[in-house]
């Protein structure tokens, strides 16, 4: 079988002689031909150059054409911020309040709008070239398409006012349906419709507003000729159920779904799946050795019947060539997958070197920590930032936040020290807070609210401190202190217990034998509401024994 065969008889469920190897590089091409990603996806001779130097390097079995979620947007009028290292991102919502716009007012989309052409043409040289290799059309799913449309208020007016969510759904499947049909007329063999943000809502959320236009599309590729995947990324687990109902070919998931959750699923609901090779953590910033290992895991997970390796989204642009060359090589090479599975089975784990959090959440602010893969390029963890964004203001000097994107290792350092494991997570003051769930903006403000009133409680409680006096109280000198600490007090305000001792025992039990004597003691909160490594414990051990 070449590549095409092996990954439609993948997503077909059959038995492959080999598990197909998909690397999503989309604007990572563009790195490999020293071009921006703005550059890169504005240009039809770049995409063209820029994946024949991915097949060259990466030996795929199938490719996208393009990886921009941003192409229908673009094309209704959101606004759109160009980085050099992703694609862009949806800074404005024409029908959101700010936009002004009304539904009617958008254009219906054709072959000539946008940067349509360009992807067109690149798609009909690369099919000429690859006839052999299964080409993806990735499209904006219907409720990715919707929020870049709305804005976060997409998640207020589910409620409020749903038939508009509706009639919104409606038009973005429409829409759709029209870029399935202009892949599939140009050469592409799989429309994968990218939906990431189907993660930040629940099933039941999900069967209300996107099952039924989901289930609709799937089968307009068939009609079409063409295969269908489901691509979803973020911490979706609820709704893999609920999106296999909607009868897609294939299931395409991230390193925040365990595969074999996702294999059990599907191989229930007769669905092919894929995924999940990590994308920073390992694509990024491991080693060869490293992505070969967890290739390896993927692949004794995914079996050889319905599953496709594929990274779980578009590849980092500065992914080590390296890297993905080591994947090709143990997926191509029985031999080399033996010796890394060895390499694997020997390595000595070593752990994780992990901040120091024990002072983590005591200073006066409180501190929002956004654990992102980037903001700029994963579109649930740029609505995740804009939320923050716009909670903040009201509490002006009280509250600072900071994303950390997972492609910088101090943020993978920051994410295994707040016990995170899903992407996007916001945490308050080192406290896990929304997990892949983009909060509404109220939601947001009563959790700083609830963690600014716990904050103060607890500084009233843990920073008060005691004074011990310890002693005969029918001693002179004895009570000349007391009442010399009672004054101090006074002048002070009352922040400290006080306690007298008077019992010899308990007195002794201080190490005191000359009286009147005077211990002072600081409470200190340490750790709250989560689990601490044994080696922060320690530390706290030896400031004591100071």
């Amino acid at each position: 079988m070449n590549g095409k065969e092996l990954v439609l008889s993948a997503i077909s469920r059959k038995k492959v002689e080999r598990i197909p190897w998909v690397p999503f590089c989309g604007v990572h091409s563009g790195s490999l031909i020293g071009k921006t990603a703005s550059e890169y996806l504005k240009s039809s001779q770049n995409i063209i150059d820029g994946l024949n130097k991915a097949i060259e390097l990466y030996k795929p079995d199938g490719f996208p054409v393009i990886f921009d979620l941003q192409i229908e947007a673009e094309i209704f009028g959101c606004e759109l911020n160009w980085t050099n290292d992703n694609p862009p991102a949806v800074i404005s919502h024409p029908l959101s309040m700010l936009g002004g716009k009304q539904l009617e007012d958008l254009p219906i989309i054709t072959e000539n709008d946008g940067r349509i052409p360009v992807v067109v043409e690149a798609l009909q040289t690369l099919r000429k070239q690859h006839e052999d290799k299964a080409i993806y059309g990735l499209i904006t799913g219907p409720f990715t398409l919707a929020l870049h449309l709305l804005g976060t208020d997409i998640f207020m007016e589910m409620f409020d006012n749903p038939q508009r969510i509706h009639e919104i759904m409606d038009f973005c499947n429409e829409t759709a349906k029209k870029m399935s049909s202009i892949y599939l007329k140009n050469g592409c063999d799989i429309i994968a419709v990218v939906d990431p943000m189907t993660s930040q809502i629940g099933a039941d959320h999900f069967k209300e507003f996107c099952s039924a236009p989901s289930t609709e599309l799937f089968e307009h590729i068939r009609k079409e000729g063409g295969k269908a995947s489901f691509f979803v990324c973020g911490h979706a687990q609820n709704n893999i159920e609920v999106m296999c109902d909607t009868k897609p070919d294939n299931i395409s998931i991230d390193e925040n779904i365990p595969l074999d959750f996702v294999k059990e699923i599907c191989v229930k609901k007769d669905v092919s799946f894929g995924g999940n090779m990590k994308l920073t953590t390992v694509m990024l910033l491991g080693t060869p050795n490293d992505n070969q290992i967890d290739a390896i895991a993927c692949m004794e997970t995914g079996g050889d019947t319905g599953f496709i390796l594929a990274p779980g989204c578009d590849m980092p642009y500065a992914t080590p060539v390296e890297n993905a060359q080591a994947i090709a090589e143990v997926v191509l090479d029985p031999y080399k997958r033996e010796v890394a599975k060895e390499i694997a089975n020997n390595a000595d784990s070593t752990a994780c070197e992990l901040f120091d959090m024990s002072e983590y959440g005591s200073a006066d602010k409180v501190k929002i920590d956004i654990i992102t893969l980037d903001s700029e390029g994963c579109a649930p963890c740029q609505y995740m930032v804009e939320a923050v964004k716009s909670a903040i203001p009201e509490f002006g000097e009280l509250v600072e936040w900071e994303e950390h994107k997972i492609k910088d290792p101090e943020a993978i350092k920051m994410m295994g020290s707040l016990y995170v494991r899903n992407i996007p997570t916001i945490c308050i003051d080192g406290q896990i807070k929304f997990v892949s769930i983009i909060p509404p903006k109220e939601e947001l403000i009563n959790a700083i609210h609830d963690r600014i009133r716990d904050k103060f409680a607890l500084k009233i409680k843990y920073n008060k401190g005691r004074i011990l006096l310890l002693g005969n109280n029918s001693n002179k000198k004895y009570k000349i202190l007391k009442e010399n600490i009672h004054n101090a007090m006074k002048e002070l305000g009352p922040k400290v217990d006080f306690i007298e001792i008077n019992d010899k025992k308990e007195i002794r039990q201080y190490g005191v034998f000359n009286t009147p004597a005077v211990i002072t003691e600081k409470y200190k909160l340490k750790s709250s509401g989560h689990s601490v490594e044994k080696n922060i414990i320690k530390e706290w051990i030896k400031v004591l024994n100071e």
